[in-house]
């Protein structure tokens, strides 16, 4: 026990980053319909890099890990928004199946796929969400209704997969996906903060079973997942997000989401900052 606890207390720089990591992702959790992916992923990938965790798995655990903890945010941050109304859960009960098909399948492709490519995919997610978030209108629309069969669970099963890969809860894009196709802002954000568990779940599965017994892990891991990150990380968003929910409500969205775009314009040039120069 003593060990462990050496262990963990010579890793302060983690944990540290994990409570930072936490408290912001479960506030963004909240107010955006996002499972916190998009701040967890970059802030895990940056203490494990810190750490000396190999640049092989460092990504890979970081996207695992992220994926774990938005099992828990989604569930208290989508039941937040159900208790306002804001749930659309016809539309969750159809497209859950084929959102979970979707995240093991990209879980196992994220796995399978090189360290540095999945950095700069994730770094040039970041960038083409900080320009929608930035420069996007709520009012934009493609359509009135969301499509149906077949395309709705096409739809269904690309966010999932895309989601699972970027180690995001299915927020983001199930927002836009929503907003464009005539939903409520208020009711796109509380929808998709249901996708969130329907995703990770799988994909989480999908990344212990990839990562047993690969080489280089940071401690305490269960396949690409870490331990440790999961609890400080899903503690702390869990109880953040209820706090999210009521910003949401209260705050003016407009504002925040052009501060949270240029947050996630400067991580996404940063990670590919560090692809280019060899890490990752």
């Amino acid at each position: 026990m003593g060990g462990v606890m050496e262990t963990l207390l010579a890793q302060w720089p983690l944990i540290v980053t994990l409570i930072g990591a936490g408290i912001f992702a479960g506030l963004i959790a909240g107010l955006f319909g996002i499972g916190g992916g998009v701040v967890i992923v970059p802030a895990l990938y940056a203490a494990f890099g810190a750490l000396g965790v190999d640049d092989a798995v460092r990504m890979k655990v970081a996207v695992a890990t992220s994926l774990a903890t938005i099992i828990a945010t989604s569930i208290r941050s989508s039941l937040a928004h159900y208790k306002r109304g804001a749930v659309d859960v016809a539309l969750l009960r159809s497209w859950v199946p084929w959102i979970m098909a979707g995240a093991m399948v990209g879980a196992l492709a994220a796995s399978a796929a090189p360290g540095r490519a999945l950095t700069a995919g994730f770094g040039v997610f970041l960038l083409l969400i900080a320009v929608q978030m930035g420069l996007g209108q709520p009012n934009w629309r493609l359509r009135d209704t969301l499509p149906g069969a077949p395309f709705g669970p096409m739809i269904a099963a690309l966010i999932g997969m895309f989601s699972a890969m970027a180690g995001i809860g299915g927020g983001v894009i199930g927002v836009i996906t929503m907003t464009l196709c005539g939903k409520p802002i208020h009711r796109a954000v509380g929808t998709a903060a249901g996708f969130g568990a329907a995703i990770g779940l799988p994909a989480s599965l999908g990344f212990i079973f990839a990562g047993w017994g690969q080489q280089g892990l940071p401690f305490l891991s269960l396949g690409y997942v870490n331990l440790v990150g999961f609890v400080f990380i899903a503690s702390l968003t869990v109880l953040m997000a209820p706090v999210g929910v009521a910003l949401a409500h209260a705050l003016p969205v407009k504002q925040l989401r052009r501060l949270m775009a240029v947050l996630l314009f400067v991580a996404g040039i940063l990670m590919l900052r560090d692809v280019l120069s060899g890490a990752g």
